[in-house]
């Protein structure tokens, strides 16, 4: 997928996430914890919102620890803000 001109912020990624059905844990410092559990897997996915927007490696690493590639979370995106 190619780059667009812009990144995601800390907002959309979190749309993205509660969208998936994450929830947020407890916070403790910078570092936000998402967590969804299904009948097989645990997912975590944190979250450095001083870092937003966030740069392509971090949205890549974070849709991969949602259990997702950056292609669908891209896509879940779209489909969000087009919704809202």
């Amino acid at each position: 997928m190619g780059k667009s001109n812009s990144s995601l912020t800390c907002k959309d990624v979190k749309n993205i996430l509660v969208y998936l059905g994450f929830k947020k844990r407890v916070q403790k410092g910078s570092h936000e914890q998402w967590v969804k559990n299904s009948e097989n897997h645990r997912f975590k996915v944190t979250v450095d919102c001083p870092k937003a927007p966030f740069s392509w490696d971090l949205i890549k690493s974070m849709a991969s620890q949602a259990g997702s590639s950056k292609r669908e979370f891209l896509k879940l995106h779209k489909a969000i803000k087009k919704h809202k």
